[in-house]
C-alpha cells in the first residue's frame, strides 16, 4: 500500500507539474477546504478513526465533483490526487510537534491518497466521457450514484484502515476490518453524506455552497472531541484508581498496567470488538482492586498463587468495590468472576484470568526462562483453571514481542 500510494502521488505531481492545474480556483478552494480540515485534527485523540473528517468530506467531494454552478469541470483524477495531498501537507505544517507522530501521519496520509484515487477512478473518467450524465441525469438518480460510489470508497477506506493497522501491529485482519466496519455508520456516515452534500452543492450554486454546507460536519466534529475528551479523562481516573494497589503496596508496580495491555492484545488476537476491549481494559486495571479489603497483603500481590477460594473471595470484594465507582456493570461482572471455573466464565474474565497468572507467575520465577516456566504452567491448567485457546493467544502475543512490554515497568 504504501508502494501504491506513493506511486500514484508521483504520477499525481507529474502531471500536474507538467500540464498546470485545470480549474485553479476550484482547487485552491478545496485545497483550502481540506487543509482546514487537517488542521481541525489539532488535539485528536491518537486512536481516532477519522482525525480529519471535514478534511476527509472536502477531499471526497472534489472528487465526486463534475459541474461547479452548471459548468462542468475536467480536473480529473490525478489533479484530485494532487490537490488533496499538497492540501494535507499543508495542513500539517502549522501543527509541528502536535502531529499525531511516525507512521499514524503516514498512515492517514496513505489512507487519504488511496482512498480519494479510489473515489476520483471510479467518478472522473465516466463522467468525462458522459456516461453518467446519460445514463443517471442531473436528477435524484445521479444523487443516488454519489451515495453509492461514496459507500464503496467508505467499505474501501475500511479495508484500508484494517491492513494498515495489521502492517503496523500484527493483530489479526478480521477483528481490525470488523471494529472498522462498525465505526462506518457514526463519523465515517456524516463524512460520506457531507461529501455528497458539498458535491452536489457546487453543482448547483457553486463555490459560495462549500462554507454553508461544512458547517453541520465541524459541529458534530467538535461535539464528538468533546465526548472523546471525556471518555479520556474517564480512563484516565479508572487507571489512577487501579494504581491504588501499588501505592498502598499491595500489587508490584506496573502490574495492573502490564496486565491491561497484554488483555486487551489477546482480546484483539481472539477477535473481540472494540466495546468488548473496552470493557477488558477496565477490568484488567481493576482487577486486584478487591486487595485494598485484606488486613494482610498478598506476597508481591500474586493471587494467581493463592487457593482457589482465597481468589474468590478477593474477586468478590474487588466487584463488590467496582460497582461502587460507576463504571459499567460488565466490568465489575469480569472482575467478580476472575477467578471462576474457564467454562462459567465470559470471555474478558478468561483472559484477565490467565494473564494474570502468567504476570504473577512470571514475576515469581524472577530468571531468563521465567516468560516461559509461567507459559508451561499456565498449559498445565487448561485442564480447569485456564481456557486453552486464551493460554495459546497469550503465547502468540508474547512471540511477537508482547513479552518486553509486559515486563518492563
Amino acid at each position: 500500500m504504501y508502494g501504491g500510494a506513493a506511486v500514484l502521488t508521483a504520477a499525481a505531481l507529474g502531471a500536474v507539474l507538467r500540464d498546470g492545474l485545470v480549474d485553479p480556483r476550484i482547487a485552491l478552494a478545496f485545497g483550502v477546504l481540506v487543509a482546514v480540515g487537517e488542521l481541525t485534527r489539532w488535539g485528536a485523540p491518537s486512536g481516532e478513526r477519522e482525525p480529519a473528517p471535514l478534511g476527509a468530506a472536502g477531499a471526497l467531494a472534489y472528487a465526486l465533483l463534475g459541474e461547479n454552478a452548471g459548468q462542468a469541470t475536467h480536473h480529473g483524477v490525478l489533479q484530485t490526487v494532487a490537490v488533496v495531498l499538497v492540501a494535507g501537507l499543508a495542513g500539517a505544517v502549522p501543527r509541528g510537534r502536535t502531529a499525531l507522530p511516525g507512521l499514524f501521519a503516514l498512515d492517514h496520509l496513505v489512507r487519504r491518497v488511496l482512498t480519494v484515487g479510489f473515489a476520483a477512478v471510479c467518478f472522473q473518467p465516466l463522467y468525462n466521457a458522459g456516461e453518467l450524465r446519460h445514463h443517471f441525469g442531473a436528477g435524484p438518480g445521479y444523487a443516488l450514484l454519489l451515495v453509492l460510489l461514496l459507500a464503496l470508497t467508505a467499505l474501501c477506506d475500511a479495508v484500508l484502515a484494517a491492513l494498515l493497522v495489521r502492517a503496523r501491529t500484527r493483530h489479526p485482519f478480521g477483528p481490525l476490518l470488523r471494529d472498522e466496519l462498525r465505526a462506518l455508520p457514526h463519523i465515517g456516515s456524516a463524512v460520506c453524506a457531507t461529501g455528497a452534500v458539498i458535491a452536489l452543492g457546487v453543482a448547483v450554486a457553486g463555490l459560495w455552497a462549500l462554507p454553508v454546507f461544512c458547517v453541520p460536519l465541524l459541529l458534530t466534529q467538535l461535539s464528538y472531541r468533546r465526548y472523546a475528551a471525556v471518555r479520556t479523562t474517564y480512563r484516565q481516573t479508572i487507571a489512577s484508581l487501579a494504581r491504588a494497589t501499588e501505592i498502598a503496596g499491595y500489587t508490584r508496580p506496573g502490574h495492573a498496567r502490564r496486565v491491561a495491555e497484554l488483555s486487551c492484545a489477546v482480546g484483539r488476537e481472539l477477535g473481540l470488538s472494540g466495546p468488548e476491549l473496552t470493557v477488558l481494559e477496565y477490568a484488567a486495571l481493576m482487577h486486584d482492586i478487591g486487595q485494598l479489603s485484606l488486613v494482610d497483603p498478598v506476597p508481591e500481590g500474586a493471587t494467581a498463587l493463592l487457593p482457589m477460594a482465597e481468589q474468590r473471595r478477593i474477586a468478590l470484594l474487588g466487584g463488590a468495590v467496582v460497582r461502587q465507582t460507576g463504571v459499567p456493570a460488565a466490568v465489575a461482572t469480569v472482575v467478580e468472576r476472575q477467578a471462576d471455573p474457564y467454562r462459567e466464565q465470559p470471555m474478558s474474565a478468561r483472559i484477565v484470568r490467565a494473564v494474570n497468572a502468567y504476570d504473577d507467575l512470571a514475576g515469581e520465577c524472577a530468571s531468563a526462562s521465567g516468560p516461559l516456566s509461567a507459559l508451561e504452567r499456565l498449559r498445565l491448567g487448561t485442564a480447569y483453571d485456564y481456557q486453552p485457546e486464551v493460554v495459546e493467544s497469550l503465547a502468540r502475543v508474547l512471540s511477537r514481542g508482547g513479552r518486553t512490554a509486559a515486563r518492563t515497568g
